[in-house]
């Protein structure tokens, strides 16, 4: 009977948490391009996107609709980062004599529209990473950072999180996983890590590796804010997906709710500031707004 009662507690509790959350969709509207893997900067009025294979990079500025190609590069597509100053840190990737990949660093110039080769060509992953304070760091087996800032990044290695700031490099692995964490983010204010280990879902841990929640099997978390987070909930057969939507979870997991649809086929979140810019299945870029309230 005791057992009985706790459990109800805390159900009501996270029942009346639930209620209490407001949330309202202000604005929704499809931006006139088709890309894939969005990244929105930290401001939230500029965006990054690519094709479906990640080759080449464009941003799209929300507010206008106009769009700059920043390259066309092989693999430039692949987690890009932006800095405090609006300029575009990517991977590129070429094949050398011996026939092997070769990943290099660059940094695209907002004010220039100049392309800088910032980290010379290697093997193995090249990662740029974006930080709460602004500053952007290229992890590779040599490795580069916009500012001599330590601030902190992190990102995953199989089942590991490898996260870097003053006090040097450590390696975290919170969950047992055997087919290893993906889609590693910093929430706002650096105080945080959301990722999902491949078989059970989302976490969101401290910077010590403490499990601070577990949110549910969903996919590519992206931090709206220090309070809440945005989600792809999908289904498969194996084959192909059967249904996509997004949800809005609080990062302390009292609290959930649709954003669209199961049936909608959309993808692919990225959010900051209450804007959130997310795909379709066949491409359409598309942007809702969002008030959360008590």
């Amino acid at each position: 009977m005791k057992l009985k009662l706790l459990l109800l507690t805390a159900v009501a509790a996270v029942t009346a948490t639930a209620a209490a959350q407001q949330v309202t969709i202000t604005r929704q509207r499809d931006l006139g391009v088709t890309g894939f893997y969005p990244v929105l900067n930290a401001s939230a009025d500029r965006v990054l996107f690519t094709d479906l294979n990640a080759d080449g990079l464009s941003a799209l500025t929300l507010a206008t609709g106009d769009v700059t190609r920043i390259t066309d590069a092989p693999g430039a597509g692949i987690s890009p980062a932006w800095d405090a100053s609006g300029n575009v840190y990517f991977m590129s990737q070429t094949v050398g004599d011996d026939r092997m990949i070769y990943r290099a660093g660059n940094r695209y110039d907002a004010a220039t529209a100049r392309t800088t080769q910032v980290l010379a060509p290697q093997r193995g992953a090249v990662r740029p990473l974006s930080s709460a304070t602004g500053d952007v760091a290229i992890r590779g087996t040599k490795s580069y950072r916009s500012t001599a800032s330590t601030a902190t990044t992190v990102y995953t290695d199989q089942s590991t999180l490898v996260i870097n700031d003053a006090n040097g490099e450590r390696r975290l692995s919170p969950v047992e996983s055997f087919a290893g964490y993906l889609w590693a983010s910093l929430s706002p204010d650096g105080t945080r890590i959301a990722f999902v280990a491949a078989e059970t879902g989302v976490y969101v841990i401290d910077l010590e590796g403490n499990i601070l929640s577990r949110l549910g099997r969903y996919e590519m978390p992206s931090w709206l804010d220090n309070d809440h987070l945005v989600v792809q909930h999908a289904t498969d057969d194996g084959y192909q997906f059967t249904s996509s939507q997004l949800m809005l979870l609080a990062a302390d997991g009292s609290f959930s709710r649709e954003l669209t649809a199961p049936a909608s086929m959309t993808m692919q979140p990225c959010a900051a500031r209450g804007q959130i810019v997310y795909t379709t299945i066949d491409g359409h870029l598309r942007l809702m707004s969002i008030e959360i309230s008590k």
